[in-house]
């Protein structure tokens, strides 16, 4: 349901388009009990170069999960059990794409194709300065989606120019009118709400946001931001992590499932605790703020034209 905005978004607005994405892209759950020293950044130093051939190296483990953050030669690897664990990719490290029709002439892939968000099985061998990848596999549709997300984040709509061909009326006058606007109007907010600790979307919530994402089609030049919030239990970097990939998870959906098109959506952004709804010290207000935040956005410069 829409709901006009109670309050200004103000500076939160501008902080939350400032923000690159966290790029979730996986329906798994985060253990509330986990510590947080899983979804914390654990750094590891370089010792010398990454080794030209990983013949020889000892085996290192299978990680299966989604990659949440890329360092140059740096992946860090989430699995389902929210633990983190950094992989270095080699010049030798096979990266591979399988399935979908994008694995036509796209099969074999190079370190740029590791994006943010895309969920991946990687197999490792051990090193002197870590965990160094012997070989990446991931779907093509998983990777196709993890590009989109990425070109539909940057406003200047340079690196999605295959939308921006298939949508070049609509494109062109948003690229012209909201370039260099930072100010935009609330036209409604939808919120959905999310149990303790996980990011998958209810039957509920599935209907809430294609009725967002239909209504604001309805809204010449309407764009979405999408802001993810927890409760305040569980300390800043849970919070921030679970923020994120509940925010993330909500425009997978509106983007694959509802047909809201990429270049309308603004960065989306985890704020962890952060603009409380209701009062944390009951269960009922923790429950409000478990929540994303869908915001129909309308600049002012062209609101009402």
């Amino acid at each position: 349901m829409i709901t006009t905005a109670k309050k200004p978004i103000g500076l939160a607005l501008v902080a939350a388009l400032a923000l690159p994405t966290a790029g979730s892209l996986s329906a798994q759950e985060l253990d509330p009990a986990s510590s947080s020293a899983q979804v914390r950044e654990e750094r590891i130093d370089v010792v010398g170069s990454l080794p030209t051939d990983l013949s020889g190296l000892a085996e290192g483990p299978e990680l299966d999960g989604f990659i949440s953050q890329r360092r140059g030669r740096e992946l860090t690897v989430t699995t389902e059990n929210g633990a983190a664990t950094n992989v270095f990719v080699a010049d030798t490290t096979d990266i591979r794409a399988r399935g979908g029709f994008l694995g036509l002439g796209r099969t074999e892939l190079g370190p740029e194709a590791l994006l943010n968000g895309l969920p991946v099985t990687v197999e490792t061998v051990q090193w002197e300065g870590g965990l160094v990848a012997s070989s990446v596999r991931f779907k093509d549709d998983d990777l196709e989606t993890a590009e989109m997300i990425r070109g539909a984040t940057n406003q200047r709509f340079t690196e999605n120019e295959m939308a921006i061909e298939e949508n070049a009326v609509a494109t062109e006058a948003l690229r012209g009118r909201v370039a260099n606007i930072d100010q935009y109007n609330v036209r409604g907010t939808a919120n959905v709400y999310f149990d303790t600790g996980k990011w998958n979307l209810t039957p509920a919530a599935q209907r809430d946001l294609c009725n967002a994402a239909r209504e604001a089609s309805e809204m010449d030049n309407a764009l979405l931001l999408v802001v993810g919030y927890t409760d305040d239990v569980g300390d800043y970097d849970y919070n921030q992590t679970l923020s994120e990939r509940r925010a993330g998870r909500v425009v997978n959906y509106l983007q694959q499932e509802c047909d809201w098109a990429p270049w309308r959506m603004l960065t989306p952004t985890g704020m962890a605790e952060a603009d409380p709804l209701a009062d944390n010290t009951t269960a009922a207000g923790r429950a409000q703020n478990r929540r994303v935040s869908v915001n129909i956005l309308v600049s002012k410069a062209v609101d009402n034209m």
